[in-house]
């Protein structure tokens, strides 16, 4: 029998409390999801628990993830019209979206010293964890940082993205979508759905393609960057 019986409990319960803390303060900063893994983590580092222990006990909530992201499929099929009116926009959005965040991120990794192997782990993390690990370890990329570099830019998205919106004036909800899904992958799509449902569709459509376009090209990308910026 498994002895992290409590772990998923524990997650649950440390989320919904998030969540309550999150509504009532109502700040970007609060974030439900970035206050779940400080309190998550703060106890398995307190009771000496090895992370892995903590997974297995979460396996029921990590299988629910699969259904979760095709569950997306119905506000996109929602939005479909507007798409099939806009797609020449939505693929050109989210492929500067995707060489932008390959290059700026590779970019400053060099400027600021990295090594070959953290600039590589840098390139892929506007992307999906799983697309960015399998995309950035073939180029020399770490994976554990890799998942790392993929959490902060998600959680700088969920936090930020509608902060930039509004001071930009940005209203335009299928740009506000995409941007979040192109920038912020899963997390932003989830502070994007929470915002609004057209705007959730198109976040949801731009992880999907950005996801895609970054698997094609990082692999043409990464080298020149290095030559030239190494």
């Amino acid at each position: 029998m498994n002895d992290m019986w409590w772990a998923l409990p524990l997650t649950i319960v440390v989320f919904l409390l998030a969540r309550k803390i999150a509504d009532k303060i109502k700040l970007a900063i609060v974030n439900p999801l970035l206050i779940t893994v400080a309190v998550i983590v703060a106890l398995l580092v307190m009771l000496h628990m090895p992370y892995a222990r903590y997974f297995q006990g979460n396996a029921f909530l990590n299988a629910l993830v699969q259904p979760a992201v095709v569950a997306l499929a119905l506000p996109l099929y929602e939005q479909l019209p507007h798409i099939r009116r806009n797609w020449k926009s939505v693929i050109g959005a989210c492929f500067v979206g995707s060489v932008a965040a390959m290059v700026s991120g590779t970019a400053i990794a060099l400027w600021m010293g990295a090594t070959p192997d953290i600039a590589a782990t840098v390139l892929t993390k506007s992307v999906t964890m799983p697309v960015a690990i399998a995309v950035s370890e073939p180029l020399g990329g770490i994976p554990a940082i890799s998942a790392v570099s993929v959490f902060v830019a998600g959680m700088s998205g969920g936090i930020l993205g509608y902060m930039i919106f509004n001071l930009l004036r940005i209203r335009f909800r299928a740009a506000r979508g995409l941007a979040m899904g192109a920038a912020s992958h899963a997390i932003g799509t989830a502070r994007a759905v929470e915002s609004n449902a057209q705007e959730g569709a198109f976040s949801s459509l731009a992880m999907v393609l950005c996801a895609i376009i970054t698997s094609l090209l990082a692999p043409f990308i990464f080298p020149p960057l290095l030559q030239f910026l190494g």
